[in-house]
C-alpha cells in the first residue's frame, strides 16, 4: 500500500515531480558539501586532524586521518558527478555511522559547550544518514554519470 497525499496535485508536488532530476542533483551536491569541507579542513590542517584522532585514542592516527580524507574525497566526487551514486550512499551511511560512534559520543562529555557541540555533530550525522538513504533510493537521477554510462 502506498501513501497518497490528499494534496497530490498541489503546486509543491507538481514542482517536485517536474524538477525531480535537478533537485536530486542539487541534493547530491549539498550532501557532498559537508565531505568536501571536511576533507579540505583535514588537508589544510593535517597535523590538527591527526591530533584530534590521537585525542580520541585511536590507533595510528596518521593512517586514520589519511583514510578519512581519502573516503571523504571519494564520497564527494561520487556524489557530485553522480558516479557509483548508490555505492556512495552506502559508503556515506557506514562512514557517518562509524564517525558518530567514534567521535560524537556526546553523552561522555560534561554538560556544557563541548557536550552541546558533540550533540549537534551527532544530530548532523543522523541527518546525513537520512540523506544517504534517500540517495540510495533515488540513485543519481538523470544528471549523473551513472545514467550516462547506463545508456
Amino acid at each position: 500500500m502506498s501513501f497518497r497525499s490528499p494534496w497530490s496535485t498541489s503546486r509543491i508536488d507538481q514542482f517536485a515531480t517536474s524538477n525531480a532530476d535537478l533537485l536530486i542533483l542539487i541534493g547530491r551536491i549539498l550532501l557532498a558539501w559537508v565531505f568536501v569541507g571536511s576533507a579540505y579542513g583535514a588537508l589544510s590542517n593535517f597535523s590538527g586532524s591527526v591530533g584530534y584522532f590521537r585525542s580520541l585514542n585511536l590507533p595510528v592516527p596518521q593512517l586514520f586521518t589519511t583514510t578519512t580524507v581519502i573516503l571523504e574525497i571519494l564520497i564527494s566526487v561520487g556524489l557530485i558527478l553522480g558516479i557509483g551514486t548508490r555505492y556512495c550512499a552506502i559508503l556515506i551511511f557506514l562512514f557517518v555511522l562509524s564517525a558518530t560512534a567514534i567521535a560524537h559520543r556526546y553523552w561522555e562529555y560534561p554538560a556544557g559547550p563541548q557536550q552541546i557541540g558533540q550533540y549537534n555533530n551527532f544530530l548532523k550525522n543522523i541527518s546525513i544518514s537520512g540523506g544517504a538513504l534517500l540517495i540510495l533510493v533515488t540513485g543519481g537521477g538523470r544528471f549523473s554519470l551513472d545514467r550516462r554510462l547506463a545508456g
